[in-house]
C-alpha cells in the first residue's frame, strides 16, 4: 500500500476533526433547532412545504416550496421571530426564500 495514500475518513470523524466542517455542522444543527422551535407556530398543512435553510451571522433562512407558501410565511414571520426570541435567539431575523428547482 502506498504510504502517501490515506485511509478514507468517516464523515462523522471528518466533521469532528476539521474546524471549518465542525463550524458547518454547528450551523446545520442551529438551523434545525430553530426550525423545530417554530414548528408549533406553523399550520400543519404548510410544514411539508418548508425546509430549514442556511444560518449565518445575518440571520436564518426558511426555504418555501413556492411563492404562495413564501407569502404565508411572510404573514407569519413576526410570530416566528417571536418564537425564536422566546427560545433565546435574540435578534433572530428570518429570511424567507422560494426554493428554486
Amino acid at each position: 500500500m502506498d504510504p502517501k495514500r490515506r485511509e478514507a475518513l468517516p464523515i462523522h470523524d471528518a466533521l469532528q476533526q476539521s474546524e471549518p466542517l465542525a463550524a458547518l455542522r454547528l450551523r446545520l444543527a442551529g438551523s434545525q433547532q430553530r426550525f423545530e422551535a417554530i414548528l408549533p407556530c406553523l399550520p400543519a398543512a404548510l410544514v411539508a412545504h418548508i425546509r430549514p435553510g442556511p444560518l449565518d451571522e445575518q440571520g436564518w433562512s426558511l426555504l418555501a416550496a413556492n411563492a404562495a407558501v413564501a407569502a404565508k410565511l411572510r404573514h407569519l414571520q413576526p410570530r416566528l421571530e417571536e418564537a425564536l426570541r422566546q427560545r433565546g435567539w435574540q435578534g433572530s431575523v428570518i429570511r424567507i426564500k422560494v426554493q428554486s428547482g
